[in-house]
């Protein structure tokens, strides 16, 4: 049961605001489950599949899902979410949290003033797009494989702010695209030892039940209020990632 509400709360936040909902599986499974911070990963990686699924199918109903988009981001994402899954073992995690915080809520103050930027998200078609779509997801999967989540926080600012894409649409492009990357990352993860299975049942149920619910009710909010909310997500996620404690050396360690 406990593995259920996680994955319920994890698919409403993801399928509400375009994210995989690792920012909310992964300290969850930490705390309440007592994973190890790689562990949760990995694990929060195989949930999200299915959260990208559920959550494009719905928006895709609502014709928020653009297939080409979803594609230019995977293709390149695929590939480097590997290497993020590998690298996350390779260096310490405190920086990598800690660095990846700042990006955050840099990110989220520039969609908070987006309105107010209007050079800034113009849409873009042809060669341009595809090269900021093919950018994009080459950082996305590897954070992604490295950190655990869905790629929704890099994938959805960057076709908003520099591709014009609207917010549902960035949204549902992004859970499609996440499909495929999280798929990559978690076999990743899977072969360094990274995934539990016995509470994966209980996490994917929820996970889909979560999303569909979040998903639907996204398209009933206004843009600007999808904007706001992405926007605090995105520093709370920020400010938990940039209190990462430094470990100690051994030398305060034995004082």
């Amino acid at each position: 049961m406990i593995g259920v509400l996680i994955g319920l709360a994890a698919g409403f936040f993801g399928g509400l605001v375009g994210l995989g909902g690792g920012v909310i599986m992964i300290p969850l499974m930490v705390s309440i489950l007592k994973l190890s911070q790689h562990t949760a990963h990995g694990t929060s990686l195989v949930a999200l599949v299915f959260t990208g699924i559920m959550g494009a199918i719905t928006y895709a109903l609502n014709g928020s899902v653009d297939l080409v988009a979803s594609i230019l981001l995977a293709s390149t994402a695929v590939f480097t979410a590997r290497a993020g899954a590998h690298f996350a073992s390779a260096l310490p995690e405190w920086k990598l949290k800690r660095a990846f915080g700042g990006f955050l809520i840099v990110v989220s103050l520039l969609l908070l003033l987006k309105p107010y930027l209007p050079h800034v998200g113009r849409p873009v078609t042809g060669w341009v797009e595809t090269v900021i779509l093919l950018a994009t997801g080459i950082f996305t999967g590897f954070l992604s494989g490295m950190m655990g989540v869905g790629g929704g926080t890099i994938m959805v600012p960057s076709m908003v702010l520099l591709a014009g894409y609207t917010q549902y649409m960035a949204q549902g492009c992004s859970l499609l695209a996440m499909v495929p990357v999280g798929i990559a990352g978690a076999y990743s993860h899977w072969r360094l030892g990274n995934v539990t299975g016995n509470i994966l049942p209980g996490l994917i149920a929820g996970t889909l039940a979560g999303t569909y619910l979040g998903g639907s009710l996204a398209h009933f909010l206004p843009e600007a209020a999808l904007r706001v909310i992405f926007s605090a997500v995105l520093i709370w996620t920020g400010v938990r990632y940039l209190r990462a404690p430094k470990p100690r050396t051994e030398g305060q360690a034995a004082a």
